[in-house]
């Protein structure tokens, strides 16, 4: 399997190198891509590296607001059985935003150890779906944008979340799409942000100012091992939330915060290539390879089977709206932002795909699985995508994504594919838990049903 295990001398030479760590933030990413686990004090940190750390089998099969989701097979079935769960290699990291000093180490479920929740792992379906196509001779390469919202701690009089303050105490009202001042003003949070990337090792680049007030893109850079790309787009989400909180803001990842502002994407780069590290998409040719657009038609063929995944909340299809850079329907194209898949400009060294569909909100490792086992579908079965679109992909739209959670959970669930690609365990356990939310949405009584109902019903 791609996923690796840290070995004791790494966690040896972190403790020589930085004596002054007082704790260590043990964690693992759950299915919602909340990160979950335990505060460890200095002298545990060697016995998780020898023989692991014992975690509760529902830590992989709880709701995004921490509930136990009791047909999920991880609860009452297994008695809430302790599994092991050891350090994802290269993860450990000091954490400079906290004021004791405290290092994070990352975990993911035994292959042996583990279960039953290992079935549960995302990190594990990941590296599955990347063995699975590594085994025909293609070694995926991935990178991730992730947009985010800065917003003030405090919400507003109407009890509703704000912009956050910039640096001449302000608050950005208009939207300054690619403004160079709007950067400056939150200079000292960048400031930050980047030393705490560099000193993570995470491969954080291009900041802009993005398509509404406190609105912010950072870019991550390409990596050859997506599992690696995916492991860092994580320590990425949760660094950018802890160096936000240090400076008074709170890092917003909803995938629409606003109804009239526009919503956060996770916009994720792909491309294949040989044991040598060729790019298979390569080709002076504006569309790439036949290989690229077998990519592009098995992530079309999938997309509705695997929408759950890349919006994986009621939230998330609230993004979806005609002109406002989020996609609509099951398109390609070359350098065009109205479509779902886009491949973009550039030398032909450079070709790959930019799929555009996944909200800030989704799981890294399971958009990326996704994705990847769409691709490899595609390929395996040489799906033609078709022309690609030119112009505006908005009006050309033929058949609308579904925008309710329901429809995609419904379309998931029933999927034969997604069965083959991710396995009935895993498939039983995610399914469950997105069921036990929806009923919990769904069975909520709020601000907009009195608004609308109260007395007019």
């Amino acid at each position: 399997m791609s996923t690796a295990f840290a070995t004791l001398h790494e966690a040896q030479s972190f403790l020589d190198q930085n004596p002054d760590i007082e704790m260590f933030e043990l964690f693992i990413l759950d299915n919602n891509g909340v990160p979950r686990g335990k505060l460890l004090h200095r002298d545990e940190l060697l016995a998780v590296y020898k023989s692991g750390r014992p975690l509760p089998s529902t830590i992989l099969g709880l709701t995004i607001n921490g509930d136990d989701v009791e047909n999920s097979g991880l609860v009452w079935e297994v008695g809430d059985i302790d599994c092991r769960a050891y350090p994802v290699s290269g993860s450990l990291q000091r954490m400079p935003w906290r004021l004791i000093p405290t290092a994070a180490v990352q975990v993911s479920m035994h292959p042996e150890e583990g279960m039953p929740a290992t079935v549960a792992d995302p990190r594990h379906l990941l590296a599955k779906v990347i063995d699975g196509l590594k085994a025909d001779g293609y070694y995926p390469v991935m990178a991730a944008e992730l947009e985010f919202y800065l917003l003030d701690q405090k919400p507003d009089s109407n009890g509703r979340p704000q912009p956050a303050r910039d640096v001449d105490g302000g608050r950005p009202r208009s939207t300054q799409v690619y403004g160079l001042r709007e950067l400056e003003q939150i200079e000292p949070f960048l400031a930050d942000l980047y030393s705490a990337c560099k000193l993570q090792g995470i491969p954080a680049r291009t900041a802009i100012s993005e398509y509404a007030p406190g609105q912010v893109e950072i870019t991550l850079e390409h990596r050859s091992d997506a599992l690696q790309a995916m492991d860092e787009a994580v320590r990425y989400k949760r660094l950018v939330k802890g160096v936000a909180h240090k400076h008074g803001m709170t890092a917003c990842f909803m995938a629409k915060p606003f109804d009239d502002l526009a919503g956060t994407g996770m916009h994720m780069h792909v491309s294949l290539a040989d044991r040598d590290g060729n790019n298979l998409f390569a080709s002076e040719a504006a569309d790439g390879t036949p290989l690229l657009r077998h990519a592009v038609g098995g992530m079309l063929s999938t997309l509705l089977d695997s929408l759950l995944m890349f919006c994986p909340n009621a939230n998330s299809y609230r993004r979806f709206q005609t002109n406002s850079y989020a996609p609509l329907a099951a398109t390609w194209g070359v350098d065009n932002r109205t479509v779902s898949l886009r491949v973009p400009g550039g030398p032909a060294f450079s070709r790959h795909i930019e799929h555009r569909i996944c909200g800030a909100d989704a799981n890294p490792y399971l958009a990326a699985a996704a994705i990847l086992a769409g691709i490899h579908r595609g390929i395996r079965e040489q799906r033609d995508p078709g022309a690609p679109v030119e112009g505006n992909g908005y009006a050309q739209a033929k058949e609308l994504l579904p925008t309710d959670w329901l429809t995609t959970l419904r379309a998931l669930e029933g999927s034969t594919w997604a069965r083959e690609a991710f396995g009935s365990e895993f498939l039983g356990v995610y399914l469950a838990v997105k069921r036990a939310e929806y009923r919990q949405f769904m069975g909520e009584v709020g601000e907009q049903d009195w608004r609308w109902y109260l007395h007019q019903a």
